[in-house]
C-alpha cells in the first residue's frame, strides 16, 4: 500500500477519515496520502441565472476552488504532525462530480486504497450512509475503506474476514490482501455466517473450499468460526464487536457479504450498526 486517497468535503466525517489515514500510516507501508475534494459546477449555472435570477461568475467560481483548496492546505498542515515520518501530504481539486473524481483520481496516481467516511455534507443527518460511498464503493477499481465518523483509530491488532466460502479459490484477493494485512502481527478470524449449519453435514465441497483458503492465510495463523444467524450484516459485525476487532474485511465474490453491504437496502443498516472501519475488496 504506497499511496492512499481520501476524498474529503469538509464535513466532520471526511476530517475523521483523513486523520484515520494519517493515523494508519503508522502501521503500514504507505508513502503518500492524497486529500482531494471534488465539486462540480454545471455549465447551465454559468450561462443562465437561477430562479432567484442570479448567475454564478468565473471569478467567483476562480474564488470557491481557491477557497477550497485552502482548506485543504490547512487540513494538510494539521496533519503532517499525525502522519508517520517520511509520509508526503498532497492536495488535489478536481472540478468533477465526486464519483467521476475518485475513478480518474486512483487511474491517473496509481492509487492503492480509497479512504472514505460514511456520511458527508451530502448525507442527510438521518441516512445511515452516503448514497457516494454506495456508488464509489461499487464502481471503484482499489479497496475501499469505509470509517465511520465516530470511530477513532486504533491500532489495527485484529481483524474480521466475512466470508462465505463460495468460489473461494477464484475470488480470493490473497495478494492484495497480504499487502494490506502486511506483515505486522494481526489476530484474524475469518466468519461464515451458516444459518443452516452447513458446515456441520461435513460438505465436501465446503472443506474443500475452506482448504484452499486455509492456504491461502495460513502465514496469518487465523480462527475459523461459523455464525448460526439469519441476518448476515448483524452476525458479522456483532463477531467482530464481541472479539474487539478494528476492521471487517468483505471479499468479493458472488454471493458475498460486499454483495449484501452494497445492497441500498441494507446499506444504512451497516452503517448505523458499525462501530468499526468496513475495507471493501476488488
Amino acid at each position: 500500500m504506497k499511496t492512499y486517497l481520501v476524498p474529503v468535503d469538509f464535513s466532520e466525517a471526511g476530517f475523521n477519515a483523513a486523520e484515520f489515514a494519517a493515523d494508519l500510516s503508522h502501521q503500514t507501508n504507505v508513502e503518500d496520502i492524497i486529500l482531494m475534494n471534488a465539486y462540480y459546477i454545471s455549465p447551465y449555472e454559468t450561462l443562465f441565472p437561477d430562479p432567484n435570477m442570479m448567475m454564478l461568475r468565473e471569478e467567483e467560481i476562480e474564488a470557491n476552488a481557491a477557497e477550497r483548496i485552502a482548506n485543504l492546505e490547512t487540513l494538510k498542515k494539521r496533519l503532517s504532525s499525525r502522519v508517520r515520518e517520511g509520509v508526503r501530504l498532497h492536495v488535489k481539486l478536481n472540478r468533477s462530480h465526486l464519483l467521476r473524481a475518485v475513478v480518474d483520481r486512483v487511474l491517473h496516481d496509481n492509487i492503492d486504497l480509497v479512504i472514505i467516511g460514511t456520511k458527508g455534507n451530502s448525507s442527510g443527518e438521518d441516512e445511515g450512509i452516503g448514497s457516494h460511498v454506495i456508488k464509489i464503493s461499487k464502481a471503484c477499481p482499489v479497496p475501499v475503506l469505509v470509517v465511520p465518523p465516530c470511530y477513532r483509530y486504533e491500532k489495527m491488532e485484529s481483524a474480521v474476514i466475512a466470508c462465505d466460502f463460495k468460489k473461494v479459490t477464484d475470488s480470493m484477493p490473497s495478494e492484495l490482501l497480504h499487502k494490506l494485512l502486511g506483515k505486522q502481527p494481526i489476530k484474524l478470524a475469518v466468519v461464515h455466517v451458516d444459518p443452516t449449519d452447513r458446515h456441520k453435514n461435513a460438505d465436501p465441497e465446503l472443506l474443500a473450499e475452506e482448504s484452499a483458503l486455509h492456504g491461502m492465510l495460513k502465514v496469518y495463523h487465523p480462527k475459523y468460526h461459523y455464525i448460526n444467524s439469519e441476518n448476515v450484516i448483524k452476525g458479522i459485525l456483532d463477531f467482530a464487536a464481541l472479539n474487539h476487532s478494528q476492521v471487517v474485511i468483505a471479499l468479493p465474490h458472488r454471493y458475498s457479504f460486499l454483495q449484501s453491504i452494497l445492497h441500498s437496502s441494507i446499506s444504512t443498516q451497516l452503517a448505523s450498526s458499525a462501530s468499526i472501519p468496513v475495507l471493501l475488496l476488488k
